[in-house]
């Protein structure tokens, strides 16, 4: 039985979300903004038929070749070949160190094809080896329709269309959430909310971000509500005891902003406040207290002892774990998140700078997990990650170039973890004859993405409750997909989720 209304992309908010509420955006603090949803929401007494999607995204373009790597000797040794190993000045990570995080799944893949998480990522290797919690999706990345390399190369873009502006950071963090370039304005997890508006006693809650505007949150009706990792965003002239230090003027402003007015703009701009003043009030005391009664969030350090992880990311994901735990008092059914980190675009210090980032992922994921697991909605809560693109396969020299398909992964009870899904890549940067058909690539081990985003999308889509007949509306290409083409499988539902 689906929970997502199915006729939800029938009803329009009165403004749509270029226009809405423009002139909060430059008058007052974006806390505004925050609470411009339609009062469309059922109050429906919330129950524990509860749902999450939590999505992490990696801004820069994660290096998918060092983060899942190929392990097998065949594919290892063509991969060292290509980055050459860091003795000799590459970066391609030593075979040995990789043991430690070799994945085992439980049906081994074709042709004798391993992979291993990069050594950084041990938290997660355990909660793909030993949990069974998480599934690596293999290739997936923008697709209008599959392709092959000489579809990619044929200039009749009618016949093989492709995403536009690949490889440029804005456009392909833009396509990844929404399927359109920069400037789009409705992304898929805000259509999902969509749909999800009228299960929630309060809809406002329906679409959480706690890493500031992102256009994956933003819906037709459904706005996305930002919250910081500290807590609900107040407006500053009435949450604080004075203004410019007088208490007459706080109360004077106080008096302003929520008083009704004549004028029909001015009315709704001040009704508007007075929501999003009544939402801090809720968020703050739904989310307490700051700790969790069973702490997750902890590291290991190198003297195994452990210590508190307080990593700026890990402190987003332990405010969506604060919202879920007040999802009672915030009256909501299903949510959708949005979290991030930044500072994957290495053209160089790849060898540097990756470990870290890929660490502080795999250890705060791991640990959000864990305390869905200590609130007992671990099934409940599904998380995946998400990039602007894959990057070359081939070195620049310290790092790598833009690129295009990437690896990512989904974690939660409900996914049907301990497995790879989707089709392993071509371990080359040549135009190799004995490739014919797909090749993988276009050019410097650019993968040519085996899974769409649309199909990624539509099965986490199914899992949340969203009814096939939705599908297309909110993943425009899923039409596109469904069958085997140029002899890979390209299903609408890749099968990662239960």
């Amino acid at each position: 039985m689906y929970l997502i209304d199915p006729a939800a992309h029938s009803r329009r908010a009165f403004l749509r979300r270029a226009g809405h509420l423009a002139m909060a955006g430059t008058a007052m603090p974006f806390a505004l903004n925050l609470a411009a949803i339609g009062e469309a929401a059922a109050q429906a007494a919330p129950s524990d038929d509860y749902k999450a999607l939590v999505c992490v995204f990696l801004f820069g373009g994660n290096d998918y070749a060092n983060t899942v790597v190929t392990y097998d000797d065949a594919s290892y040794n063509a991969y060292s070949a290509i980055r050459l190993p860091q003795a000799s000045g590459g970066i391609a990570i030593a075979k040995d160190s990789l043991t430690p995080t070799l994945l085992t799944p439980t049906t081994a893949l074709a042709d004798g094809r391993q992979y291993a998480l990069h050594p950084a990522m041990t938290a997660l290797a355990d909660l793909f080896n030993t949990a069974g919690k998480m599934a690596v999706q293999l290739n997936v990345g923008p697709l209008v329709v599959p392709l092959t390399r000489a579809q990619y190369n044929n200039s009749n873009r009618k016949l093989y269309p492709q995403p536009p502006k690949l490889f440029s950071h804005n456009d392909q963090q833009s396509i990844w959430q929404s399927s359109s370039p920069e400037g789009s304005t409705v992304g898929w997890g805000g259509n999902i909310g969509d749909l999800a508006l009228s299960q929630n006693g309060n809809a406002l809650f329906t679409c959480v971000s706690v890493s500031g505007n992102a256009v994956f949150l933003s819906g037709d009706t459904a706005l996305q509500y930002q919250v910081s990792t500290s807590g609900a965003v107040g407006i500053n002239s009435v949450k604080n005891s004075t203004v410019y230090g007088s208490a007459t003027v706080k109360s004077a402003m106080a008096q302003l902003l929520q008083e009704a007015r004549s004028h029909a703009l001015e009315n709704e701009y001040n009704r508007v406040t007075k929501r999003a003043v009544e939402a801090e009030t809720t968020v703050t005391a739904a989310i307490q207290p700051a700790t969790f009664a069973t702490d997750t969030f902890l590291v290991t350090n190198a003297d195994g002892s452990k210590s508190a992880n307080n990593s700026g990311f890990a402190n987003q994901l332990k405010m969506v774990a604060r919202m879920i735990r007040g999802r009672l008092s915030l009256g909501v059914k299903r949510q959708v998140f949005f979290v991030s980190m930044g500072g994957f675009d290495l053209h160089d210090n790849l060898i540097a700078n990756q470990p870290g980032l890929l660490k502080q992922l795999s250890d705060a994921v791991a640990n959000f997990h864990a305390q869905m697991e200590a609130q007992g909605l671990a099934d409940k809560v599904t998380t995946f990650t998400a990039s602007d693109f894959g990057r070359t396969l081939a070195s620049n020299g310290d790092g790598s170039d833009h690129g295009w398909g990437s690896h990512h992964f989904v974690v939660g009870g409900a996914v049907k973890g301990k497995q790879f899904y989707g089709t392993p890549q071509v371990v080359s940067i040549n135009n190799d004859p004995k490739l014919a058909g797909y090749e993988g690539h276009v050019g410097q081990g650019r993968l040519i993405p085996t899974t769409s985003v649309d199909q990624y999308g539509a099965t986490l889509a199914k899992w949340f409750g969203v009814p096939d007949a939705d599908l297309p509306g909110i993943l425009p290409n899923l039409k596109n997909f469904g069958g085997n083409v140029n002899g890979i499988d390209y299903p609408t539902n890749v099968g990662f989720m239960a």
